[in-house]
């Protein structure tokens, strides 16, 4: 089944397919040391895996596993960074949520805001029941934003990612369907 990428506007942001113009900004985002600190894996080093990522992103929605959208600033339409669901699986309607932003844009709420719209999109459209979120234990701000977001902190995952030869653990979150509340009003995810 292939999906759709959505195209949603939140209060204060675009979510919109990827485009090949959006190439440029994705290396810029993934390119920095500092955004990808909790990652698992390392900074990219070369433009065109900013190309791979794009290519990957028609390639997930095609084959029906997901959908990852790029989060554009209203005020201004600065490109900031994206989110995504992932292993998307229809038999048991659950999927994994991720996302990255740039450092500027750190502390508005955005990551907040914009997930909380994918998974409005996630739960009313595709009929999920769970979602899915991993963090890296020392990545305490995105523990919050999924937090604030009602997910519930499962498990952890120990030592499950080595980058740059730096081991961590991972923090499991989980949000089912009947613990999903979200806001009559529009949120700016602060």
């Amino acid at each position: 089944m292939t999906l759709s990428t959505p195209e949603i506007q939140t209060a204060r942001l675009r979510l919109r397919p990827f485009t090949e113009a959006d190439a440029a900004s994705l290396y810029a985002l993934h390119s920095s040391a500092r955004v990808l600190r909790y990652w698992d894996s390392p900074p990219w080093t070369e433009p065109a895996r900013a190309q791979r990522f794009i290519a990957t992103c028609r390639r997930i929605e095609e084959e029906g596993a997901g959908a990852r959208v790029a989060v554009d600033r209203v005020s201004d339409g600065a490109f900031i960074g994206w989110c995504g669901l992932t292993n998307w699986n229809p038999d048991f309607r659950s999927a994994s949520l991720g996302y990255v932003f740039d450092a500027a844009a750190w502390g508005h709420g955005y990551a907040t805001e914009t997930a909380h719209a994918v998974l409005r999109w996630a739960f009313d459209s595709l009929d999920l029941n769970r979602v899915q979120a991993e963090t890296d234990t020392r990545n305490v701000a995105s523990a919050r934003v999924l937090e604030k977001l009602g997910f519930v902190r499962e498990g952890t995952l120990r030592e499950d990612c080595v980058v740059n030869g730096d081991v961590s653990d991972s923090w499991v979150f989980g949000l089912l369907r009947r613990e999903w509340h979200p806001p009559a009003t529009p949120m700016d995810g602060r």
